[in-house]
């Protein structure tokens, strides 16, 4: 991805960094103002087995000793390819949670299908984040004037047009309250069937855009785990945080839709037929993909976390939750995360697991592969404490030599834009944890996130071998530390390039000037900012 692509969140975070003095003194922490919007409690829909997808999944969990049934949606056009087919099999409910709906190709078409499924009676609630909102994702906001469809927004900017300077200028003058993001990603359809992950919605997330494709997962969940789900969609639905989109933006939304209606219609058919062959979306519920029947629990932020982590209001943090799980471990921790940056406990938890002898691994982004420069110059002062402890890091390559377990198609892949996005913890190869946190600062203290922690010795080795296809030599460098040299600390890069081994004693990059960016960037205090 591009400078000129990349979203205002990571150029806001930067002047925030820059102006901290300022922000300190003018900070502030409320909401918009609530008089322009009437906003009315819903829940998620009773009695799910009178559906007919809650009858047959409440069936199939009852010959299971009530367990849920969970499958990893590796492949990115599946995972576009799922969406769009759940939304079509609703019959009730639909409820969707992003950070970031895009409006581009993918995104215009499962807004369609939203519409389609609001069309025949189903009711659609949508949430969404507003920090990194481009210009056209507004697109979604077109479907609150539906009267079967409400759209809320998580902790809105008070200016809704895209100008930079204006954004930045809110984000700057209202830092505290801004900074502030709802991180999470899920769908639930009829109470009954679920998609958690680390994916948000757009062409990128998919893996189908040339200019910029991520590595990602979902995992699918059919059973009672989709229940509670909608009880954790509840409590952000019915948050304060979550302010309803006025009749005006609506209007405002569709009438700036209408013109995309035709480009929308033109590019939508190549996935048309693939749509509507009801693959893989059929194959989970026809058990032709069978699932994997296991005890799960979420981990969940409270959409109050900022106020719980001061100690004002109670509630409910999943960064704990995921530490107990690593701190269980007796041989093995894996980690695949687009950004490595430890906390100070976080960080002494993997030396002490280092100390017992249990092998931590780690798979990230690397300085040719982010899309994020911010993070990973936050990345780069941990990487040698991280290599002095016995962690064994994988940092992805931007060209893979090898697309097998990458989700990726030879074809898109060989441009050459492939990133990291997935979140996985694989504890003893024995529970694997899917979501949307990633091992940072930002989605400990800044964001919320959720995620799904299943015991499944099927899914963790699914989940390691998916590590091993990342790590491996020709998609992959491996830093090792090699102590000190003079007055330099010294790390060679290994990898693999047509089949021959190299070696790197500067960090691989594609450009001088990125690699000035970061070493500039790596002075400045961002690693609460990631």
């Amino acid at each position: 991805m591009s400078i000129s692509q990349q979203s205002y969140s990571n150029h806001l975070r930067l002047m925030s960094v820059c102006a901290l003095p300022l922000l300190l003194s003018i900070g502030c922490s409320t909401l918009p103002p609530a008089g322009n919007f009437h906003r009315t409690e819903s829940y998620a829909l009773p009695s799910a087995e009178k559906t007919r997808l809650g009858n047959k999944i409440a069936q199939a969990s009852a010959t299971h000793a009530g367990n849920s049934g969970f499958r990893i949606i590796t492949a990115g056009e599946d995972a576009f390819l799922i969406r769009v087919q759940m939304i079509n099999a609703a019959e009730r409910t639909l409820d969707l949670q992003y950070y970031i709906f895009r409006g581009d190709e993918t995104g215009r078409l499962i807004t369609d299908a939203l519409l389609n499924a609001a069309d025949r009676g189903v009711r659609v609630r949508v949430l969404v984040d507003d920090g990194d909102t481009l210009s056209g994702d507004e697109q979604i906001l077109a479907l609150g004037s539906h009267p079967h469809v409400e759209i809320r927004i998580f902790n809105p900017f008070v200016y809704r047009g895209h100008l930079v300077i204006l954004r930045a200028m809110e984000f700057l003058f209202n830092h505290s309250r801004l900074d502030y993001r709802m991180h999470n990603k899920l769908i639930v359809v009829d109470n009954s069937a679920s998609l958690v992950g680390g994916r948000n919605i757009g062409n990128q997330y998919f893996q189908v855009d040339p200019k910029s494709q991520f590595a990602d997962d979902d995992v699918f969940a059919a059973g009672p785990i989709s229940a509670l789900l909608s009880a954790k969609f509840d409590e952000y639905w019915n948050s304060r945080w979550a302010i309803p989109v006025a009749d005006r933006q609506a209007k405002a939304a569709r009438d700036n839709t209408a013109h995309n209606v035709q480009r929308q219609a033109n590019s939508g058919t190549k996935y048309m037929e693939k749509i509507l062959s009801g693959e893989p979306y059929g194959g989970l519920i026809s058990g032709a993909w069978p699932l994997v029947f296991a005890p799960a629990r979420i981990l969940c932020d409270s959409p109050d976390k900022k106020d719980v982590q001061q100690g004002l209001r109670s509630g409910y943090l999943m960064s704990q939750a995921l530490l107990e799980s690593a701190r269980e471990v007796h041989s093995e921790l894996l980690i695949v995360t687009p950004y490595s940056i430890p906390a100070p406990d976080e960080l002494a938890l993997v030396n002490d697991l280092r100390k017992h002898g249990v092998h931590v691994g780690v798979v990230t982004n690397s300085l040719e592969s982010t899309v994020d420069i911010l993070a990973q110059a936050a990345y780069s002062g941990y990487r040698k404490p991280l290599l002095q402890k016995g962690v064994e890091i994988h940092e992805i390559r931007a060209l893979l030599g090898n697309t097998n377990g990458s989700g990726q198609t030879k074809h898109i892949a060989r441009y050459g834009h492939f990133g990291l996005h997935a979140k996985l913890f694989v504890f003893d190869r024995k529970k694997v944890f899917f979501g949307s946190m990633n091992y940072d600062q930002r989605s400990r203290h800044l964001n919320t996130e959720i995620g799904l922690i299943v015991d499944s010795l099927e899914l963790a080795e699914q989940t390691a071998t998916r590590f091993a296809a990342m790590a491996q030599p020709a998609n992959a460098y491996t830093p090792t530390w090699q102590g000190r040299v003079g007055h330099r600390f010294n790390i060679i890069w290994h990898t693999e390039e047509q089949g021959v081994p190299v070696d790197y004693v500067r960090e691989p990059v594609r450009s001088s000037w990125k690699r000035l960016q970061m070493k500039l960037l790596s002075r400045l205090p961002v690693d609460k900012e990631w």
